[in-house]
């Protein structure tokens, strides 16, 4: 019987795993819970709508409270989240901000 996987040694369990597994691991402590403002969770592909009007720096406009947001995309903050929206390039807002829908 022929194993090619590498076993790498998990200093927080102590205990040798396969290096895929511990990767695994990794990943899973890494990601971030990100809550809207009512705490629901968020995650990417997800809508929301504004709470509350926001201007926009540096594109001279406002969007306005009930404005819905399609397609959200996580950062990896816990309170940003990364947006579309026509007319404004790079929009990222505060996850205190929104409601998912």
């Amino acid at each position: 019987m022929s194993n090619d996987e590498d076993y790498v040694y998990d200093e927080a369990s102590g205990e040798w795993m396969p290096a895929s597994e511990l990767e695994a691991k990794k990943a899973e402590a890494d990601r971030v819970e990100v809550r809207d403002a009512v705490g629901n969770l968020l995650e990417d592909g997800d809508q929301v709508t504004l709470i509350k009007d926001l201007e926009v720096k540096g594109a001279g406009k406002t969007l306005k409270q009930g404005t819905l947001i399609k397609s959200i995309r996580l950062t990896g903050d816990d309170q940003e989240i990364d947006c579309k929206y026509p007319g404004i390039k790079g929009l990222v807002l505060r996850a205190e901000f929104v409601k998912k829908r």
